[in-house]
């Protein structure tokens, strides 16, 4: 059996957070906070000696910024200095002076709320009012609109984990950077359990 190493990376604080947003697939930025939070832990991990051979990262505006930050802490970059576009190479370098790549899947995106995207529970109980109300009394699972459904996202989560395993080999060592509830999945998909899984939405970062 092969062994590696995996790090999963919640993005940091987000402006979608601080506002409570339901952010799913829309393009949020990262707070002061968060862009600390990712330079930290790139600085740590550099402490630490936990550098990789490959990186996997979700498309999305918040998790970009958070690899970029993280990236930035590991290389010893001043913290604050500008961000730019969606990087193809971590600019780090392996033992064997090669760089190190990036792949940004579109499995790794947060869970698409469908018409939720992107606003609070106040915007959306404004332009929905009835489909909130029924959501708010119902005892039933009801299906959000333009929302991929739960038993989709658990299965993208899946095949990205398997991917995973099936790439992988003694001595790879791999972060991926993605988001709360596709990171509940692949954390359940690793440890054989069922994927509903409980953690405070918000509430971990830079994990």
């Amino acid at each position: 059996m092969a062994y590696f190493k995996l790090l999963l990376i919640r993005h940091g604080q987000s402006q979608g957070n601080v506002e409570g947003r339901m952010e799913g697939w829309s393009s949020t930025a990262l707070t002061l906070l968060g862009k600390q939070q990712s330079f930290r832990l790139g600085q740590r991990l550099r402490a630490e000696g936990w550098h990789p051979t490959q990186i996997y990262c979700s498309p999305l505006q918040r998790a970009m910024a958070t690899l970029e930050g993280m990236l930035k802490g590991f290389e010893g970059s001043p913290e604050g200095s500008p961000e730019g576009a969606a990087l193809q190479t971590s600019g780090l370098t392996s033992r064997a002076n090669l760089p190190i790549p990036i792949r940004y899947l579109d499995d790794l995106k947060e869970y698409n709320q469908g018409i939720f995207n992107g606003l609070t529970w106040t915007e959306a109980h404004d332009r929905y009012p009835h489909f909130c109300h029924s959501l708010e009394h119902s005892l039933d699972w009801l299906p959000i609109p333009q929302a991929e459904t739960l038993a989709d996202g658990e299965r993208r989560s899946q095949r990205f984990v398997d991917e995973l395993l099936d790439r992988h080999r003694n001595g790879d060592r791999v972060w991926v950077i993605s988001h709360h509830w596709i990171l509940q999945q692949m954390i359940a998909r690793l440890m054989g359990v069922r994927s509903r899984l409980g953690t405070a939405h918000g509430q971990y970062r830079c994990v």
